[in-house]
């Protein structure tokens, strides 16, 4: 479609996207891409998704200083755009590893403030989840974690309950069924919950997911993302 119609705006941006997924694929080149996610803006500038297709570009390949730009451009678009928020904590997470643990990282401070700042109802209260998840990710592939998140110690911190508990609280008050990511935040969130501990609570948790598994975060540090999922499901629910 884009080949035909080089001057419609959704033709332009979903050759963006594929432009983007070449070049994060290296079938591509990130110039092409970024030129292509620029047209795409131009033609499209209320739309968020070519920024949001050079925003998954930038947190790959590009620098700090392009990533929070980028970021910058779809949240002028949509505030509370579920996904660049999530990016831009998978990013954050992996600076300065090198010192270890530490709970005044700045991706803390980020998801934190995230989530103050979004409406109630938004699924971003869910942040801080995912925040400590993608910095148990980037602390275990530097060697500062255990390789078993259940057994690593990062989730039963005192910062770390607080947490998890604010954002369990969270969807018990606020699920959002029709949110087309939810199943993201349910998994990092029952995750959350068997790495800390809370059985119960991973078990209702499970029951809302049924077997709709998302790679992230069953795969961290470096698992088969479906059968550490599996094994988490049956011990959370008794089935193991």
């Amino acid at each position: 479609m884009a080949a035909r119609d080089p001057e419609s705006a959704d033709a332009s941006v979903l050759l963006a996207l594929a432009q983007v997924r070449r070049a994060l694929h290296g079938k591509g080149k990130p110039a092409g891409a970024r030129e292509a996610c620029a047209t795409a803006a131009a033609r499209a500038p209320a739309d968020p998704t070519p920024w949001l297709g050079l925003l998954l570009l930038e947190c790959a390949v590009g620098t700090d200083q392009d990533v929070v730009r980028t970021f910058e451009q779809v949240r002028a678009r949509y505030a509370d755009h579920h996904h660049a928020h999530h990016l831009m904590v998978a990013r954050l997470a992996g600076r300065r590893t090198e010192a270890g643990p530490d709970p005044l990282h700045e991706v803390y401070d980020f998801a934190g403030w995230a989530a103050e700042q979004a409406p109630a109802d938004s699924p971003l209260a869910i942040l801080p989840v995912i925040a400590h998840a993608e910095r148990y990710r980037a602390l275990a592939a530097a060697g500062h974690e255990s390789a078993d998140p259940a057994t690593s110690g990062h989730w039963t911190g005192r910062r770390a309950r607080q947490v998890m508990k604010a954002a369990f609280d969270w969807w018990l008050e606020w699920e959002l069924e029709g949110h087309p990511r939810r199943l993201v935040d349910l998994n990092f969130l029952a995750h959350a919950k068997c790495c800390e501990g809370r059985g119960a609570e991973a078990a209702a948790l499970f029951h809302r997911i049924g077997r709709y598994a998302t790679p992230a975060p069953w795969s961290y540090p470096d698992r088969d993302p479906h059968t550490a999922f599996a094994a988490a499901r049956a011990g959370a629910l008794g089935t193991a």
